[in-house]
């Protein structure tokens, strides 16, 4: 039972209980690509799904992270009434320090409209995580506190990890990589094998859209709900799956070395003060290194300079450290997304550096609207709506794919098995020069690229051939005895 040695479609032999009625047209031949593609996406589909259940299943849960946020730290992030003018932000940040009075200061986010200003602090003892106070930008008062992670509360930054590596740190991040390297596999080889299937005579396209629902009841029907789903969800699976990987810990590391190498990463904002820009600079994060100098009034003096610069809607400050320009950067993640950023001199009162959005290379730009498009946030819950509708779809595919395995299990008493018999092998003997000659660069290429793509089906292909080599061998013992 070989990935590398197969002979014919899932359906070429198909057990006597199973034996689909005749359709009317005369059967396809199945070519040795469409054989291969056939059995790749059957071991696939068995072997990889239950990575893609996890995914989905802690995916569909991150979608309500807002709604959740609302609900149960709804006291800290919300004010109950927003007044018209807020109060400077150093009375805001001074009551956040006496609230709050350990930990450097790094970040400050101004509230706007029914948001609380978030005042964040970075202690040694929390790691990458942070302490953010929140204050009523409207009277000053603090509204709460809690243990933040790069702005995200409690709960979501939970289920962001359970999603990620399901709390088991950097290893656990191996099965979201798995589930999204094989993702676009499944995706496109579905499309391509239904295609085949269906895509003939007149109503093409109603044949791929639309289950046949004719068929009565059986594998056929049920493979009409796998690949018609498939086909609706394709473009939204295959979004995720390469959005997935663009912060992947392998495939996203290799991802971010080629938008490097072709110039199109997101551009840096030097901080420097001097006339020679410092290299990466301006890139500040939560829980980087805080300019002693913080002082409250500071940050009042740079916000009216960020905004005089045009940067409106939610902003974020970062101080810089003695000798350097402090970043203002527009927090909007909500289309039409607000992305730029601004240096600010904050003893002079000028604008020292700028990164617009709108001059970000393409791929940049590219890539940062999609993880955002991941996370549910673009689109707002018309986004959250649409990642739900993908998670609960991808389940039935996957609950689909495996019934039909149910389904073409044998049944006669001589004969009867668990679940289905996988396709045939041998289409790779029969595949012709020209098909291999790219081919195997290609996947080869795709391997590295991908490295748990690569790992893993060297695995499904070691495994396969033990198991083929261990029929054959049972086969000669039973002829020779």
């Amino acid at each position: 039972m070989s990935l590398t040695d197969v002979s014919g479609p899932p359906d070429s032999a198909p057990e006597p209980s199973t034996v689909e009625p005749p359709s009317g047209r005369p059967q396809r031949r199945s070519s040795p690509l469409a054989a291969l593609l056939v059995r790749l996406h059957f071991y696939a589909g068995v072997l990889v799904a239950p990575f893609l259940v996890v995914a989905a299943l802690t995916g569909l849960a991150y979608t309500v992270t807002p709604q959740l946020d609302r609900a149960l730290h709804g006291d800290q992030l919300i004010v109950t009434t927003s007044g018209e003018q807020p109060r400077p932000l150093a009375e805001q940040i001074t009551a956040a320090r006496a609230a709050h009075p350990d930990g450097s200061l790094v970040a400050v986010s101004p509230g706007t409209a029914d948001r609380t200003t978030a005042v964040v602090f970075a202690l040694p003892e929390l790691g990458d995580k942070q302490h953010t106070v929140y204050v009523d930008p409207y009277t000053g008062t603090v509204a709460g506190q809690l243990t933040t992670w790069f702005g995200s509360t409690p709960v979501t930054t939970w289920l962001d990890d359970l999603h990620r590596n399901l709390h088991l740190g950097a290893v656990g991040r191996h099965y979201s990589e798995i589930a999204a390297s094989w993702l676009w596999v499944l995706a496109l080889g579905g499309i391509i094998l239904w295609w085949r299937r269906r895509a003939t005579g007149r109503g093409r396209v109603r044949h791929l859209l639309v289950p046949d629902l004719s068929t009565g009841r059986g594998v056929r029907r049920t493979r009409g709900w796998h690949a018609t789903l498939g086909v609706w969800l394709a473009v939204g699976l295959l979004v995720l799956s390469a959005t997935g990987l663009t912060w992947s810990r392998f495939a996203g590391g290799n991802f971010s070395a080629g938008l490097t190498a072709l110039d199109a990463a997101r551009p840096t904002l030097s901080t420097s003060l001097t006339a020679a820009p410092v290299d990466g600079g301006g890139e500040h994060h939560h829980g980087g290194a805080p300019s002693p100098t913080a002082e409250p009034a500071t940050f009042d003096r740079v916000l009216a300079v960020a905004r005089d610069a045009g940067l409106d809607g939610p902003v974020e400050i970062s101080p810089g450290e003695a000798g350097e320009a402090w970043v203002v950067a527009q927090t909007d993640n909500t289309w039409p997304v607000g992305w730029d950023r601004v240096a600010v001199d904050p003893d002079a009162g000028t604008v020292t550096a700028r990164s617009d959005y709108a001059d970000w290379p393409l791929l940049a730009k590219l890539s940062a609207l999609g993880i955002q498009a991941h996370m549910g946030v673009l689109f707002g819950l018309v986004n959250q709506i649409l990642l739900a509708a993908l998670a609960i779809g991808l389940l039935c595919v996957i609950v689909w794919g495996y019934r039909m395995w149910w389904q073409r299990r044998p049944t006669r008493v001589d004969r009867r098995a668990l679940v289905g018999a996988p396709p045939a092998r041998g289409a790779l003997r029969g595949l012709p020069w020209w098909a291999l000659l790219p081919g195997v660069p290609l996947v080869a290429a795709l391997g590295w690229a991908l490295p748990w793509f690569g790992v893993t089906l060297l695995g499904f292909l070691a495994v396969d051939v033990a198991l083929g080599l261990a029929a054959r061998r049972r086969t000669g013992l039973t002829s020779v005895g």
